[in-house]
């Protein structure tokens, strides 16, 4: 039986060394059983075959724009890739830009590199994973800063579908709570369970452990 792409991208994960199980002490101080490191993708290969996940995402979920951002540093790979997905595969020629991490005082200048941002345009942020939300807080100023576009979607690479460390919600649910922008997941924990416990990757050595982490932090 064929697999389905959110099969293919956690296989693909485990077998680049992104998706590990184990234990693991997280940022936050929590031991969990799995840890997800997307600094492990580093090839030319790799880059390719994440931008079609991501384009799949977008497609799968009808989601309509103009212009994807790339959140400097992680983002803006990310961006391009997805771009190149989406014209090769999908037929779909977005633009795409990034934002500076300093604002350049000469030439053009601007807080963004790639496409010009103009009032009134729909864009979808393209990030790796989010675990506070920090990097659309960052980001947010400097769109608004530079126009009042439509955020039509945010695309992240895993939902992890836990609670923050103060609020019963999960960095996705904030986010929508905040500021209204709606987070697409290529694939949730949930689906990283269902995973093992289907025999698409290996680990079910470790499936109670995630069972019961997911039961202690996690959300609907």
């Amino acid at each position: 039986m064929a697999l389905t792409y959110k099969q293919q991208f956690i296989k693909f994960m485990v077998e680049n060394g992104v998706l590990k199980f184990g234990e693991f002490t997280l940022k936050s101080g929590r031991k969990a059983p799995y840890f997800i490191n997307t600094g492990n993708y580093k090839s030319g290969a790799q880059l390719s075959r994440l931008g079609d996940y991501y384009a799949q995402c977008i497609a799968d979920n009808k989601i309509q724009a103009e212009t994807l951002v790339g959140p400097a540093y992680k983002g803006i790979p990310l961006a391009v890739t997805t771009a190149v997905s989406l014209f090769n595969n999908h037929g779909q020629d977005l633009n795409y830009c990034f934002d500076r991490k300093e604002v350049k005082d000469h030439g053009e200048g601007g807080l963004f590199v790639g496409k010009q941002l103009q009032d009134g345009e729909k864009i979808i942020i393209i990030e790796d994973v989010m675990t506070s939300g920090k990097a659309l807080r960052e980001l947010l100023p400097k769109l608004k800063q530079t126009a009042n576009v439509e955020i039509a979607g945010m695309v992240i690479s895993v939902d992890r579908m836990e609670k923050g460390l103060e609020s019963g919600f999960s960095a996705v649910q904030e986010v929508y709570k905040e500021f209204g922008v709606k987070v697409y997941s290529i694939v949730t924990m949930a689906d990283i369970i269902e995973a093992i416990e289907t025999g698409v990757i290996d680990g079910k050595e470790y499936l109670d452990k995630m069972k019961e982490y997911r039961k202690t932090y996690g959300v609907g």
